[in-house]
C-alpha cells in the first residue's frame, strides 16, 4: 500500500432514516424502516404509486449557505441536501481547506436525475400561465451545477467532474475521486451523490417500466414499511426514495500530515459495462466486476467477511446479483445485508448512503439486518434477517449496479 492510496476520512448522510446519520445508524441497526405514504405530491384519483422512502426537512437556519435567497434561486432539493451533506462530511473529517489545500481538492459529487423537478415545474408555468423560465432554471437543470455548487461552497479548485452511472453514481464518484488521487491530480477528493427522483413522471414512469414495487391483488393496503424485499420470494420492485450522502477521500500521505484519522480506505475496486441491454442486468459483467475488486484489492473470496449488496427488490436483478455472488463465494458466502429494505432506493444517492452504512457497520464491528425477508427457494442467502449481527469486519464489498449496465463495485478496508 502506498501514499496514494485513497483513505476515508470523514462522511455524512440524509435519507428516509432522518437527517442525523448517527440517528439513522442507530434506526437501522434497529430493523425500522424509513419507506412511508408519497405526500411529495398531490396524487391523482388513479396514481399508481402511493408509498416512498423521503427524507426529513432541514432546518435551513442552522447554516448560512441555505439562505432564504439561495433556496428561492436553487430551488431543486438536490443542492441544498448535496451541500449540507458535504458540509457536514467536511466537519466530521477534520479537513480545513485552506487556499493551498484547495488547488487539490477535486469534485466528484454528482447526481443520476438531477434538478429535473425545476424544468418541470417551469414548464408547467409555462404552457398553463405562458410565463418564462426563471433566469435559473437551466442552471438547476444542469447535473454537473451540483458539483460546481460544492466548490464554490467549499473553494475547492481542483479537479471537477460529474460521473453519471445511474444507480451506482455514489460509488462511482468515490472511485473515480481515489482515481484522481492515485494519479496525484489531488490530495483530497469530496465524493458522492444525492437524488430527489419523487417527482410525478419519473414515479410514473417507473412504474409503467414495471420496476417500482407494486402490491399483489389483496395486499394493496399493507403497511408500507413491508413493501421492500430484497431476496425475498414476495419480491415486486423498488421503492423509490431520495437522500444523499458525501465521502471525503485524502491520499494516505495527506491524512498522516495533516493529522487526520481514518478508520477504512478503499482497497480494490472494479467497473464493468454490461454492454447487454438498457436496464436488464448481466450475469458474466456483474460477476467481472465483483471479481476486478478482489483482484484488485489482491485478496481471495474467504477474505471478505461481509458484502454490501445492491439488491433493489426486483425479481431479475436480485437474482443475477445472488447468482455472481455464489459463482465467486460458492457455499462459503459471508452475510449479505440489503439497506434498500430499510431506505428504499434512493437512485444514484443509494450507492453513496449504503457505502456509508458498510463504513458505519465495519468501524461498530455490527451488519444492518435486512427486513421483510421471505426466504426464496432460488436464492439461498445469508441476508441477516434476523436483526443485527456483531461481525469483525476486516474487508467488506459493496456492490451497485444501474441501468445502462454500469456496474460498480470496491472493497472497503478496516483501518486498524
Amino acid at each position: 500500500m502506498g501514499g496514494k492510496d485513497a483513505v476515508i476520512v470523514g462522511y455524512d448522510a440524509i435519507s428516509p432514516l432522518g437527517s442525523d446519520l448517527d440517528q439513522q445508524w442507530q434506526r437501522a441497526l434497529a430493523g425500522e424502516s424509513g419507506i412511508g405514504p408519497l405526500t411529495r405530491f398531490v396524487l391523482a384519483e388513479n396514481f399508481p404509486v402511493h408509498i416512498a422512502g423521503q427524507v426529513p426537512d432541514i432546518d435551513a437556519e442552522d447554516y448560512p449557505f441555505l439562505s432564504a435567497r439561495h433556496q428561492a434561486a436553487w430551488s431543486s432539493p438536490v443542492f441544498k441536501y448535496s451541500m449540507l451533506s458535504v458540509a457536514r462530511a467536511l466537519s466530521r473529517s477534520g479537513i480545513e481547506l485552506t487556499p493551498d489545500v484547495a488547488l487539490r481538492t477535486a469534485v466528484t459529487y454528482s447526481s443520476a436525475i438531477g434538478g429535473l423537478d425545476a424544468v418541470l415545474s417551469a414548464d408547467r408555468k409555462l404552457q398553463a400561465e405562458n410565463k418564462l423560465p426563471l433566469p435559473y432554471v437551466n442552471p438547476n437543470s444542469c447535473i454537473n451545477m451540483i458539483g460546481g455548487k460544492i466548490a464554490i461552497m467549499t473553494g475547492a479548485r481542483g479537479p471537477i467532474t460529474s460521473t453519471i452511472t445511474a444507480c451506482a453514481t455514489g460509488l462511482t464518484s468515490m472511485l473515480v475521486g481515489a482515481m484522481f488521487l492515485a494519479q496525484n491530480r489531488a490530495d483530497v477528493a469530496l465524493c458522492g451523490a444525492v437524488d430527489f427522483a419523487l417527482v410525478e413522471p419519473i414515479v410514473a414512469g417507473f412504474h409503467t417500466m414495471n420496476g417500482v414495487y407494486n402490491p399483489p391483488k389483496g395486499r394493496e393496503n399493507d403497511p408500507p414499511k413491508t413493501a421492500s424485499r430484497p431476496f425475498s420470494a414476495d419480491r415486486r420492485g423498488f421503492v423509490i426514495s431520495e437522500g444523499a450522502g458525501a465521502v471525503i477521500l485524502t491520499t494516505r500521505e495527506f491524512a498522516e500530515a495533516h493529522g487526520l484519522p481514518y478508520r477504512a480506505e478503499i482497497a480494490g475496486w472494479g467497473m464493468t459495462s454490461d454492454a447487454h441491454h438498457f436496464v436488464a442486468p448481466y450475469f458474466a459483467t456483474i460477476k467481472k466486476c465483483m471479481q476486478d475488486a478482489l483482484t484488485d484489492a489482491a485478496l481471495a473470496p474467504g477474505d471478505i467477511a461481509a458484502i454490501n449488496a445492491h439488491a433493489a427488490s426486483t425479481r431479475v436483478g436480485d437474482k443475477v446479483e445472488y447468482d455472481a455472488i455464489r459463482a465467486i463465494f460458492g457455499d462459503s458466502s459471508p452475510p449479505v445485508c440489503a439497506n434498500k429494505s430499510l431506505i428504499g432506493h434512493a437512485m444514484g444517492a443509494s450507492s453513496a448512503i449504503e457505502s456509508i452504512f458498510a463504513l458505519l457497520g465495519m468501524a461498530d464491528n455490527i451488519v444492518p439486518p435486512t427486513i421483510n425477508y421471505t426466504a426464496d427457494p432460488e436464492i439461498e442467502i445469508d441476508c441477516v434477517a434476523e436483526g443485527k449481527r456483531t461481525l469483525d469486519q476486516e474487508f467488506v464489498l459493496k456492490n451497485s449496479f444501474g441501468f445502462g449496465g454500469c456496474n460498480a463495485c470496491a472493497v472497503f478496508k478496516k483501518s486498524r
